[in-house]
């Protein structure tokens, strides 16, 4: 998610003292500052511009509005999300799916360069969607992984799920020309849903957060001895079927977890995603371990690999 927000003087000054302990060492350019809080990365440009990006990006964006708008009353405010107004026009919801019983699955980690492959399937009765609405769950997108930390203790006491960590080391040994990212997830997906499946046997349908046509999925699993064929396959998933969005929630938490432990295990803090931070990270692994040390902490697909080459060769 991706928020603008135009600041006046004072507020920009504001942001400049809150922002002085949580700043990023490299700053783009025409910026003041670039700086992390929670999920969001927040660029404050000489223009007085400032860029929220990440899922909590809608509700820093929202602090900094009220900020604004107590220093300047009179002022109106201009802030624009663009992506806002893309899903209203993409996200359609059927509430025959929405309000039925269905095992739905999701998967957290595929864009990280450090940390595993969380594949989740969940089950959801139709009489527990009060219950996860008023969790917060029909707004999962809006949700910190603070958030996410301490709801899914509540949820996963009430919905039955079963969740697939690949780590590191093992999607490195499974990668290659013939098994992309896709067929692993596919593989990760197959299985779970197989398991639900057969510990929830009652339900109306089974939703899968799209990430590949449906015949390509299906091309992915050819070989296998056992395959889920009756799944509804959906753009955005998470906001469509809850069971989806509870196996997008159980994943992150899951990752969140494991993706700390990995941190504790390598003695530094990881940064999330797979930005030039990133890099600077692994270069700083590839230092004190070795570079064989990154085939169980990273994906070595990513470019960020070379990237963490040419690092390490320049110094």
């Amino acid at each position: 998610m991706t928020i603008t927000l135009k600041v006046s003087d004072n507020t920009r000054e504001k942001m400049i003292e809150y922002f002085e302990d949580k700043r990023r060492a490299k700053t783009p350019p025409y910026a003041v500052f670039q700086a992390e809080e929670a999920d969001t990365v927040v660029t404050l440009y000489e223009s007085g511009k400032v860029v929220f990006q990440g899922v909590s990006a809608d509700i820093d964006a929202a602090m900094w509005k009220e900020m604004e708008q107590s220093l300047n009353p009179t002022k109106k405010v201009e802030m624009s999300n663009s992506e806002q107004k893309k899903e209203k026009k993409e996200v359609i919801v059927d509430p025959k799916i929405y309000h039925s019983t269905s095992i739905g699955s999701d998967e957290v980690g595929t864009g990280d360069y450090f940390g595993p492959i969380v594949v989740t399937a969940a089950y959801v009765p139709k009489e527990e969607i009060p219950f996860l609405e008023s969790l917060g769950v029909k707004d999962s997108k809006k949700l910190t992984d603070t958030m996410i930390m301490d709801i899914v203790p509540e949820l996963i006491k009430r919905i039955p799920y079963h969740s697939i960590v690949l780590s590191n080391r093992e999607y490195n040994d499974r990668y290659n020309d013939d098994i992309n990212m896709n067929k692993i997830k596919a593989i990760m997906h197959n299985k779970a849903l197989g398991i639900m499946k057969q510990k929830c046997p009652s339900y109306d349908y089974i939703v899968v957060d799209q990430f590949a046509v449906p015949g390509v999925y299906y091309h992915y699993l050819k070989g296998l001895p056992s395959v889920v064929r009756d799944i509804t396959f959906l753009t955005k998933g998470e906001d469509k079927n809850l069971a989806v969005a509870c196996a997008s929630l159980i994943s992150r938490y899951i990752f969140i977890r494991e993706f700390d432990k990995l941190g504790e295990s390598l003695g530094v803090f990881l940064p999330k995603g797979a930005s030039h931070e990133v890099d600077l990270m692994g270069m700083k692994i590839v230092d004190k371990y070795g570079f064989d040390r990154l085939r169980e902490c990273a994906k070595l697909n990513f470019k960020n690999t070379e990237k963490i080459r040419s690092l390490v060769k320049e110094k």
